[in-house]
């Protein structure tokens, strides 16, 4: 196993107050070639990264509900992160747990989760982010037939039945870009969310961006993408969940900043998730 990049960066950190040696030299020093056999990061099994995730899974984020698979773009991110920590493919535990579970307070039994949880001030209070992998927007979708499949505006949409998932940024962003007179109806997930859609409970739902492109292109009949909701001063971010105050998770967040400047992650979201050609922003 290679050695991991995101030890030495935390070799590095904790050299004493006013040290200076540049990170060449903190390679060569034994914390730094410390590795996931070491047993150097404290996860809950030793020599093992446990990773949440939901189930089901949907693409583009994990393809066919099969995180070990590699495929699909939080699946691959999982993996990179995990090689950057010093595991191996073989070293990654997968474990499925709910969005609720995900975000509760309290101990967890995944070492990180990926799950397109949104970093908020709200939820940091009782957990641990990565810095995020993802910067997303959210997107309307709808059918063909429905009272808004031709809106070009927020105005256009305020007397639609909207639709989202409970406890998400989408939910959030909903009520507070399209102001909806009928408060939007909120669902326990997406796979919910698309079957209110169809049966026509709702006029229109809100999902991040990724999720409307594929609802729109494979698993709609008919479906619209309206277009994007403002993101405002800053978008939507995506991070990894951690227990709070994780140990973990200066080396995780770590993992993702060399991902980031390496160009790993664009590479990974060019291939795993489509262009956000087609989706004008709604005003």
């Amino acid at each position: 196993m290679r050695p991991s990049r995101v030890l030495v960066l935390a070799a590095v950190s904790t050299l004493a107050l006013g040290a200076c040696s540049p990170v060449e030299e903190a390679a060569d020093t034994p914390s730094a070639q410390a590795s996931a056999d070491d047993g150097a990061l404290p996860t809950l099994t030793d020599g093992v990264l446990t990773v949440g995730t939901s189930d089901p899974a949907f693409e583009p984020w994990v393809v066919d509900n099969d995180p070990t698979s590699g495929e699909g773009f939080e699946s691959a991110v999982a993996y990179a992160v995990a090689e950057e920590l010093g595991f191996a493919r073989d070293q990654v535990e997968w474990v499925r747990v709910t969005f609720d579970q995900i975000i509760a307070p309290g101990a967890k039994d995944f070492d990180v989760a990926i799950n397109q949880v949104s970093i908020t001030e709200e939820r940091r209070a009782s957990l641990d982010f990565s810095s995020s992998y993802y910067d997303t927007a959210q997107a309307v979708v709808t059918v063909e037939g429905s009272p808004v499949a031709g809106a070009t505006s927020l105005a256009e949409l305020a007397g639609a039945r909207v639709g989202a998932m409970v406890g998400t940024t989408s939910a959030q962003i909903a009520t507070e870009s399209i102001a909806p007179t009928t408060p939007v109806q909120q669902f326990n997930d997406n796979d919910q969310v698309k079957q209110a859609l169809t049966a026509g409970l709702v006029d229109a739902i809100v999902v991040d961006l990724p999720t409307a492109l594929f609802l729109v292109a494979a698993d709609l009949d008919a479906g619209v993408l309206v277009g994007q909701l403002p993101a405002g001063d800053s978008p939507d971010q995506l991070g990894l969940v951690l227990d709070k105050d994780s140990p973990l998770t200066e080396p995780v967040t770590a993992a993702v900043d060399a991902l980031r400047e390496d160009g790993t992650l664009a590479d990974l979201e060019a291939r795993w998730l489509t262009e956000s050609a087609g989706a004008p922003v709604l005003e």
